[in-house]
């Protein structure tokens, strides 16, 4: 019985130590599952590598063009699944995907109390009484004289030159050795509605001064990235009719304001005949301008009516499609503008009260906006 009993305990003991030591193929198994997972990284380090980081230009240049290449055909495959959904939901009756929406600097700016709402009284009632409302409602018709800084350049009167063929009934003067507020004195005698004072630095023009006659407000704005005519690829060249005009993204009560002054610079009457549009573009406080015109045109597409049953000649019917097409051709000039102050009155440098002025301490952040 002893005997017996020894063996069982040696049977158990031996069984505890075959169940207490781990089997050799398992620790294999984690070895190679680790060098797997060592030589994964590996290779998942040698494809992040950055172009920056390749000192040899071509190898580089190969490189960069690889990875753009991919991104590019990443974002076809994604729009055409997109796509194909759109269509699939359509065909079935349902409601297609929502679209998903960027998140740009313009979409997500900083909360403005002063941004204007469509229910806004005040605003209304105020247009009735400023100082553009006789011009905007058509009780008199907008005269601009438009002159110079003492010091012109080689640019300044190509520029005031294509400003005339711009703005109707515009009036060039020279400036000569006179003072400004002389020559506003002499604009408010001869019964002009605006004045433009074209400010030039190093023979290249930079800064516009617009005056609103008789009573003000004054805007001085910084010009910049200007493009004559002449340098535009297959410009056109505009006619003699009143143009159109449009104002984007003027929200805010400033911007409103300065929307307003630009709008009486131009006749509210405008002749469609001549197919010119002129636009003011507010985007994130800076005003680029262009000028176009515009024509609509009827294009011949040719579809292939293919019957369900087919005749023995398998012919198909080509029966015509039209379809509206509307080009633009650029007239020129083209530049930006952006907003550096606004007086109170007619130009004052020394004792004018300003209503608004841009100061390096509001370009703290980049969502902040102020037209």
């Amino acid at each position: 019985m002893g005997a017996k009993r020894k063996k069982r305990s040696k049977g158990s003991d031996s069984d505890d130590d075959d169940e207490r030591d781990p089997p050799p193929p398992k620790q294999q198994a984690g070895a190679s599952a680790s060098s797997d997972s060592n030589s994964t990284k590996q290779k998942s380090n040698k494809k992040e590598i950055l172009p920056s980081t390749i000192k040899n230009k071509e190898k580089r240049s190969e490189i960069h063009a690889k990875i753009k290449r991919q991104k590019k055909l990443e974002k076809r495959k994604k729009l055409k699944e997109r796509q194909v959904a759109e269509k699939r939901a359509l065909e079935l009756g349902e409601e297609p995907p929502e679209k998903k929406v960027p998140c740009t600097i313009e979409n997500t700016r900083e909360f403005d109390e002063t941004v204007c709402k469509p229910d806004d009284e005040e605003l209304f009632a105020g247009n009735d009484a400023d100082e553009f409302s006789q011009i905007l409602n058509q009780q008199m018709t907008p005269k601009i004289l438009i002159t110079t800084c003492r010091f012109n350049s080689t640019r300044g009167p190509a520029f005031i030159s294509e400003l005339l063929s711009v703005i109707p009934n515009a009036h060039y003067f020279k400036r000569g050795t006179y003072d400004l507020k002389k020559i506003v004195e002499y604009a408010k005698k001869k019964d002009f509605t605006s004045m433009i004072v074209v400010h030039t630095n190093r023979r290249e023009p930079d800064a516009l001064l617009i005056i609103g006659l008789p009573d003000g407000p004054t805007a001085h704005f910084k010009l910049s990235k200007l493009v004559l005519r002449k340098d535009i690829k297959n410009h056109g060249n505009p006619t003699g009719h009143k143009p159109e005009l449009v104002l984007n993204n003027f929200t805010t009560r400033l911007g409103h304001r300065v929307g307003r002054l630009i709008q009486s610079l131009f006749p509210q009457e405008p002749e469609f005949k001549g197919r010119r549009v002129v636009t003011f573009h507010n985007q994130r406080d800076f005003i680029f301008f262009r000028h176009h015109r515009y024509i609509f045109e009827t294009k011949e597409i040719k579809k292939t009516d293919t019957k369900g049953k087919k005749d023995e000649q398998a012919t198909n019917e080509k029966v015509p499609d039209y379809k509206t097409i509307a080009r633009l051709q650029e007239c020129g000039p083209r530049f930006t503008m952006k907003l550096i102050s606004l007086q109170h009155g007619t130009f004052d440098s020394k004792s004018g009260e300003y209503e608004w002025v841009h100061k390096a301490e509001m370009d703290t952040s980049r969502r902040r906006f102020f037209l």
